[in-house]
């Protein structure tokens, strides 16, 4: 059961005469929610690359908020030196977000590239982009995406108190402005502009995996359980989306 503490809220809001639409949301729930799965799991990153996930959450959870309601969209990031995969994923009709770190068995790139895939429940077949990505900050991430995918300049900001805000051009967009924006004048926009909230929507850290539903991605081992737990009795399997643990037996599969 969960309560409305457990979800952080995000704020869409037109901003009248600049026409840009500004994301923000305050995400302490969601981060707390993040730890509590790391503790529970046993999971211990390195404090750079936990900041790297939590920034792309809140940042593909403003995203989120800035599309239609019925996608569903995932973002990885394959990053060199040092070599990762970071992954994050949510929905708006499922109200989750969720993702995880990789750093073993990573294929190392020449540059770093980032894949964004969005599947709707009308569309047989995901949207997918790829785009080479400069740096490892998530924020300057989703400004190259909206520039390259979304055709539009859009930006991301790092506010007070684990705040975050992401304001994208609309048709007619004062670019000139949006472009000289700083996280002071985002923190202020309601006192200096004009502003109309548009919606709201709630997100929550979840996963929702099971035992049940990882178990298939094992079937191709039944017919050759040997090569798969070799002279172990069992074997543990990690979430692909939050890194969860699940220890399988051979009756299992």
């Amino acid at each position: 059961m969960t309560s409305p503490e457990d979800f952080t809220k995000i704020s869409s809001t037109f901003v009248r005469h600049r026409n840009c639409l500004l994301l923000t949301g305050q995400f302490t729930p969601i981060y707390t929610d993040h730890y509590l799965h790391l503790i529970d799991q046993g999971i211990r990153y390195p404090e750079d690359l936990d900041q790297m996930l939590k920034d792309s959450i809140a940042v593909l959870t403003l995203h989120l908020v800035a599309r239609p309601w019925a996608e569903t969209i995932a973002w990885t990031a394959n990053l060199r030196a040092p070599r990762i995969n970071l992954f994050v994923t949510g929905s708006s009709t499922e109200e989750y977000i969720t993702g995880r770190i990789f750093t073993e068995d990573i294929r190392e790139p020449d540059r770093n590239f980032f894949y964004s895939q969005t599947t709707t429940p009308i569309s047989s077949e995901p949207r997918l982009s790829t785009l080479e990505v400069d740096g490892r900050d998530p924020l300057h991430w989703v400004a190259q995406y909206y520039e390259q995918s979304e055709q539009r300049p859009a930006r991301a900001f790092r506010l007070d108190d684990e705040n975050f805000a992401l304001i994208a051009a609309q048709p007619d967009a004062d670019l000139d402005w949006l472009a000289q924006l700083d996280s002071e004048q985002i923190s202020k926009i309601d006192e200096n502009e004009q502003t109309h909230l548009l919606e709201t929507r709630r997100f929550r850290f979840h996963c929702g995996c099971t035992l049940e539903k990882i178990l298939p991605i094992l079937g191709s081992w039944r017919e050759k359980p040997d090569e798969l737990f070799a002279t172990a009795s069992t074997i543990t399997v990690q979430c692909p989306r939050c890194a969860a643990s699940y220890k399988i037996t051979r009756d299992m599969i």
